[in-house]
């Protein structure tokens, strides 16, 4: 099929981490990219996620990334919540049995170096204005640095341009949902008193806290007190800071040497359709939720993982039924999501308990989490993302959508393979293997290290099962 002449394959709307891995996937599979940002070229570290989780983890581990951003951060095997409840990640089924505390542009450089090496082409200080679709083509309306119009086209784009994203407001897309929460406060805060070695959260009947080291001497510290409900824009300073600790926590922990503080407030919000004819939204620009659990971030790169290959998949002609597989992203990655929206909800509901009833409420089910190991076990897998399964695909066998924990094979580790961005195909030694269905895309092939399994397994290259069956003996 011949197409018509574009500037790009894939334009992609937002640099932030999202948008800096599809378009680092894109690139090093030989798809050109265009990546445009509005903002001026470089990276602000007034950014609000901070830590990153082991789904995500194993996500740039399969892209040679994970182990550098590892070795900047600081690994936290246990979340603690409201003094009673504390969640044991390191029993996580992972190479990464923890959250790693790291700030939101540490996880950008690497992302952003990767891209740029890669070959994406990218253009700050851009800003799209409109775009339209036709059968194969996107065109989009942009203003450059020097503010004169101009036009990209493409022949998909991917609005990865955050809460207030300018291709959601281009397609007409409603972004239905509420406004969770009200005047939250965040600063980085370096500690006379430090706290114990683990990520703590605590709420009482007017206020909540959550505290969490970076591991170079400064903290992450959000809060909210509900006798300080203010617009975004009313000033704040490290002494609001200090109070909302002392309500929450008792103790401020000597808070001194604020480097940033910020007011911002919390929507619940996800748009209906992540896919609109060739446009896809991913991130922020699909979903916000409340920053509870640290999951923002981390869902965003995952959805980058999701639609990654496919676009790749299609644009190499490798699927057999292009539209299914696109359309197969909106449907494994928009309940997750929801599945998100629904617990970084409750999450942050709990925290703002006022009544004794409440208060009460809270304490018997954070018990009963606690107590119940397969209850905890299950809040520590959809925290991180390791518990995270799709439905069967258009293509996939009835056992897929399940996350591949990695494993030793015969050519390194699984995740080592995914790095070639192609599906893995896994069989037993002196067996031979069952009929695996066609992969929309190049396999890579390998064999179990371990002589006593006797299945057959084919990865996706975002690191699921696409398909499973047994092995025969030889």
């Amino acid at each position: 099929m011949r197409h018509t002449k574009t500037d790009a394959d894939v334009l992609i709307v937002g640099s932030g981490p999202t948008g800096l891995l599809i378009a680092g996937d894109l690139a090093a599979a030989g798809i050109r990219v265009t990546l445009v940002e509005r903002r001026p070229h470089g990276i602000s570290n007034m950014t609000r996620a901070f830590g990153v989780h082991a789904r995500t983890l194993e996500a740039l581990d399969a892209r040679g990334l994970a182990d550098e951003l590892v070795g900047k951060g600081t690994p936290r095997p246990r979340l603690r919540l409201f003094d009673r409840l504390t969640l044991d990640l390191g029993r996580l089924p992972s190479r990464y049995p923890y959250l790693l505390i790291t700030p939101q542009y540490e996880v950008e450089r690497l992302l952003e170096r990767r891209a740029l090496a890669a070959g994406v082409d990218f253009r700050y200080g851009t800003e799209l204005g409109g775009l339209r679709q036709d059968a194969g083509t996107v065109t989009a309306e942009i203003t450059g640095p020097e503010g004169g119009p101009g036009i990209l086209t493409a022949r998909y784009l991917v609005g990865a341009d955050g809460i207030r994203s300018a291709v959601r407001t281009a397609l007409g897309l409603p972004f239905p949902g509420v406004r969770a929460i009200r005047s939250m406060v965040l600063a980085d805060v370096r500690l006379a008193d430090e706290p114990e070695e683990v990520l703590t959260v605590n709420g009482v009947g007017d206020a909540f806290a959550f505290i969490a080291p970076f591991g170079d001497g400064w903290y992450r510290v959000m809060g909210w007190n509900r006798s300080r409900q203010v617009p975004d824009d009313e000033p704040v300073d490290l002494d609001e800071v200090r109070e909302i600790a002392r309500l929450a926590l008792g103790t401020d922990h000597g808070m001194h040497d604020a480097r940033w503080i910020s007011r911002f407030h919390s929507d619940e919000r996800q748009v209906p359709a992540y896919r609109s004819g060739r446009v896809f939204l991913a991130g922020d620009a699909a979903h916000v939720h409340s920053p509870a659990g640290g999951q923002g971030m981390n869902t965003g790169l995952q959805d980058a993982a999701n639609l990654s290959w496919k676009l790749v998949a299609v644009l190499r002609g490798d699927a057999g039924d292009p539209d299914g597989l696109l359309d197969s992203y909106h449907s494994e990655r928009h309940p997750v999501g929801a599945a998100v929206l629904r617990s970084s909800g409750a999450a942050v509901r709990l925290a703002m308990t006022r009544t004794p009833l409440q208060r009460a409420f809270r304490a018997v089910v954070t018990r009963l989490i606690g107590a119940i190991r397969p209850a905890s076990d299950r809040a520590a897998g959809m925290i991180s993302g390791i518990g995270i399964a799709y439905g069967t695909g258009p293509a996939a066998h009835r056992t897929g959508g399940h996350r591949a924990p990695d494993a030793v094979l015969d050519r390194g580790r699984l995740y080592e393979l995914l790095r070639h961005g192609s599906f893995v195909l896994v069989t037993a030694r002196g067996a031979d293997a069952p009929a695996a269905p066609e992969a929309p895309g190049p396999v890579t092939t390998a064999t179990w290290a371990d002589p006593a399994r006797r299945t057959a397994i084919l990865v996706r290259p975002d690191g699921y099962v696409y398909w499973e069956g047994e092995g025969r003996e030889g």
